[in-house]
This record gives structure tokens, C-alpha cells and sequence, in this order.
């Protein structure tokens, strides 16, 4: 297959073959042409070049529609149904069954989507509303509604990116189910351990061109890192660990009614302390909390040995502060402005004379952190909304980068971005450290903690359970601590 976006070559050799029956792993990095390759599967796009051939014969889909005819359906990344409607509706919207008079067979629908529920053993009922759901289950209205079209092939597009493991799980066992029936599946992940407890074979994209395709237990992770960044790579990091430095971050009983108990805990300069536990565990609110972003009840902050007191967002900044979070585009970014106004939003001063923009000088700024990061974007004009996952997270940092904050909070700081934007991601968490910065970094991914942090903290039910060496602990006692296993240790 062939595709091109204007001057942009989306795919220019991308081909794939599923069998019945199997799920079919595709992988890549962002901007490899995976989205595009899909995209013409299910009818949303044309070719420019190639052929698509469906069951034995050739097909042309000018549309979804004609696409799911067939026996194609996508389940999407980002939820499409209509949350003010309930599970059957959704399930069967644009299907609906008519009634009498022009209406809508609404029990008829009732009884079908209950009848399908209970077939596949999801944990949802027919007549609750889609916006009381949690993303997971909303992600299984998004099947059933595949499954209720009949599909024959289904298309899951990073399913899990922003799941706990908890309800991960769930996902993958439906996989496994649809599987079992003789469904076909092709399933895009950047998960890398996901791979081996779904798939049974593998397709690499790179720079819009098929590089690999193999058994998934007859390959390696380093191999498919290798096939999907173009050069050796090792399949984990591992940082090597700085001489920490005086203290520049404390917390001293932190609380807020419901949701923090009591948190205390310090970083240091060259430090990045991990912050683990089950979601809910109170992680998210800490760092939000430390930011200024919801109010405390109790507790003091200091910053280098000074207690400080952070009401807002805008005193921790003053304070050399920086809030990196789990939802980039809805909290992290102004996806509409372009990327050279999103890096510089935070240190406008710096390029400001006597209240006038000094574009020369922003400009000089904004191309030296593109390129200490290796920011892939066609100019500092494009909207930032338009770039990989990856370089969206990048844009983020550089932001703080240029204002020079010294004390960084990290929120899933490699959640939905691929392998090869992980690895730069964690090399700039230590560039940050070793330049003196203090980090502290939530992650539900325990295998990233553990190749990253020096020191561990772990959260359960609002409070700090346990604190545990970074590089030397091992993931299951990371994973009992969360979990409430054996009598927590004291922090001071």
C-alpha cells in the first residue's frame, strides 16, 4: 500500500496478511504508518497505490460503511459513542430496529444487547448510561458494538494506553475470547508487555514500510525494538545513578480530606524518586497537591530547606516548580497553538523587552530545544495537536526546560508514546537530574520505575507505604507493597 498526505509519504510499501482466527500484533513507532495502514482497512481512507485483497477477492472500500459490510470493524483509541445514551443504544446506533409508526424498537434493543452481554460475559448491563462507565468499560461498548455489526476481523487501536493493569486484563481476556471464535484480530499496542500474552504473530511498520513480520515466540523484544527504530537498541534502560545533592524538595504531612493522609517525603538534587502504586492509590493528587493544583487541608512544602506556600499552579512555577501530567493534551498542552507558543508559554519574560516579544530571540530559543531534544516537527509553526504522542510529550518538557525549573513532577510521563519516544524520555529524566534538577516520576509501568529511579515510593490508599531501592528491587515486591502485603515501612 501507498499513501501521501501533500509532500508527506504516509506509507510508501506498507503490506500485511491476518490469518483467521489469530491476533496479529502491529507495530511501530508513531508516524510509521500504522494509523494510515488501518485507516484504508476500514474504509476511512483511499490508497493511492496497491491492492486490498478481502477474503480471497479483491476489495475497494470507499467507505466505513462498506467496510464493515464486509466484516471490518475498528475499535478506536479515543471513545466514540454517545455518552448521554445508554449501552444498548450505543451498541445499536445507526442500526436501530423501527417500530410502528416510525419509532424505535427500544425493548427490541434492550433484549439484544443483553443477549450479546451476557454471550461474551462482559461486565456491563444494557441500560446503564455510557457516562457513568469507566474507560475500560467503555472500551467494551466499543467491541460489542464491532461484535454486533458481525465483524469478522476486528481492529484495536492501543486499547489499553489508558487502562490500569486491572482493567487491562479484562481487555485482553475478551481478546483471547473473540479469538477463540474464529475472530481475527489485529491489535496496535506500545505496550511491550502486552506482546507476548496476546499475540501469535507480529508485523513491524517503519517510516511507512513493512520491515518485518514473524512468529511472536520466535522473536525477541530486542529484535522488534530493533526493526522499529532502524538501529540496535537495548531493549531496557537502565540509568545509571548520580551522587544525590542537598535536599530540594519536602513534604511534610500532607493531607486532603478523602484522598491524602499524612504524605511526607523529600528529593534531592540528581534524584528521581518513583512514585508506584494501584490507580487511585492517591499519586496523581499527590503531585497535583505539590503543584498547587488542588488545596491541602494540612501539610507544609518547602523548597530548598525553605517552606513555601503554594496556593497555585503560579506559585509553584515561582518557586521553581514544574507539573508534567498524566493527560498531556487536555492538561499539558494548548494542542491548537503551535509548537513554538506552547514551549514558550511559561517564559515569556525571557524573551520580552519592556512587555514586546522579542521574535528573534524566541525563535533562537525555540530552535535550540528542538533540537536538544530531537523534537521531530516540520516547523515551530505547526499546531502542536498535529505531532506523534511522542513529540507531544517533548514539547511539554521543553516548556520547562526553557523556564529552567528545577524541581520537575513527572505523571506517566510515557504513557501512549512508543519505545523509541520511552528511551528519550527517560534519557532527558536523567539529563534533568544530572543537571541538578530533582524529579519525581509516577508510573503504573513498575519495570520503568525500576529502570529509572533511584529511590522508590510506594502508595496505598493515600498514604506512603513503603520506600524501596530503585534499581535493586524486584518487580513482584513492588507489586506486594502496592498491594498491602506485609507491614509498611516508615519514611522519614
Amino acid at each position: 500500500m501507498q499513501k501521501r498526505f501533500g509532500g508527506v509519504v504516509a506509507l510508501r510499501d506498507g503490506h500485511l496478511e491476518v490469518r483467521r482466527g489469530e491476533v496479529h500484533l502491529l507495530l511501530g513507532e508513531n508516524g510509521a504508518g500504522k494509523s494510515t495502514l488501518m485507516k484504508i482497512l476500514a474504509g476511512m481512507q483511499r490508497p493511492d497505490a496497491g491492492t486490498l485483497e478481502w477474503q480471497g477477492r479483491l476489495v475497494d472500500f470507499a467507505s466505513p460503511a462498506e467496510s464493515q459490510r464486509a466484516g471490518v470493524a475498528m475499535v478506536h483509541q479515543e471513545c466514540l459513542l454517545a455518552p448521554h445514551l445508554t449501552v444498548a443504544e450505543n451498541i445499536y446506533l445507526g442500526r436501530e430496529r423501527p417500530a410502528a409508526f416510525g419509532l424505535i424498537h427500544r425493548r427490541k434493543a434492550l433484549e439484544d444487547a443483553r443477549r450479546l452481554i451476557e454471550e461474551h460475559h462482559f461486565p456491563l448491563q444494557a441500560e446503564w448510561l455510557v457516562q457513568r462507565l469507566s474507560p475500560a468499560g467503555r472500551q467494551l461498548v466499543e467491541i460489542l458494538r464491532a461484535i454486533a455489526h458481525g465483524s469478522s476481523l476486528l481492529i484495536f487501536d492501543e486499547p489499553t494506553s489508558s487502562l490500569p493493569n486491572s482493567e487491562s486484563k479484562e481487555v485482553f481476556r475478551i481478546v483471547r475470547g473473540l479469538r477463540a471464535r474464529g475472530t481475527s484480530i489485529i491489535y496496535i499496542t506500545h505496550r511491550m508487555d502486552e506482546l507476548r500474552e496476546l499475540g501469535d504473530r507480529v508485523t513491524v511498520l517503519r517510516d511507512g514500510a513493512t520491515v518485518f513480520t514473524g512468529e511472536m515466540q520466535e522473536t525477541t523484544t530486542a529484535e522488534l525494538i530493533r526493526h522499529m527504530v532502524g538501529r540496535p537498541l537495548e531493549a531496557v534502560y537502565q540509568r545509571q545513578p548520580v551522587a544525590a545533592g542537598r535536599e530540594m524538595l519536602r513534604v511534610e504531612g500532607l493531607s486532603r480530606r478523602g484522598v491524602l493522609y499524612d504524605v511526607s517525603l523529600q528529593v534531592r538534587a540528581g534524584e528521581v524518586v518513583g512514585l508506584a502504586g494501584l490507580i487511585g492509590a492517591g499519586r496523581t493528587e499527590l503531585c497535583r497537591a505539590i503543584f498547587g493544583v488542588d488545596p491541602l487541608d494540612a501539610g507544609t512544602v518547602s523548597v530548598q530547606g525553605q517552606v513555601v506556600r503554594i496556593r497555585s499552579p503560579r506559585d509553584a512555577v515561582r518557586a521553581g516548580m514544574a507539573l508534567i501530567p498524566e493527560d498531556r493534551q487536555k492538561y499539558g498542552l494548548a494542542v491548537g497553538l503551535p509548537v513554538a507558543q506552547n514551549m514558550l508559554m511559561a517564559s515569556l519574560e525571557r524573551v520580552s523587552t519592556f512587555g514586546f516579544l522579542n521574535r528573534a530571540r524566541a525563535q533562537a530559543l525555540v530552535d535550540g530545544q528542538s533540537a536538544r531534544l530531537n523534537l521531530k516537527s516540520a516547523a515551530s509553526s505547526q499546531p502542536a495537536g498535529k505531532l506523534s504522542g511522542g513529540n507531544q510529550q517533548k514539547v511539554v518538557i521543553a516548556r520547562w526546560m526553557t523556564r529552567g525549573a528545577n524541581i520537575i513532577l513527572f505523571d506517566e510521563p510515557t504513557r501512549g508514546i512508543d519505545i523509541g519516544a520511552k528511551i528519550e524520555v527517560f534519557r532527558l529524566i536523567d539529563e534533568l537530574a544530572r543537571g541538578g534538577a530533582a524529579v519525581l516520576m509516577v508510573s503504573s509501568e513498575l519495570p520503568e520505575l525500576l529502570q529509572v529511579a533511584d529511590r522508590i515510593l510506594v502508595m496505598r490508599q493515600g498514604r506512603i507505604a513503603a520506600e524501596l531501592p530503585g534499581q535493586t528491587t524486584q518487580e513482584e515486591i513492588l507489586r506486594h507493597a502496592a498491594l498491602g502485603g506485609g507491614e509498611p515501612e516508615r519514611v522519614a
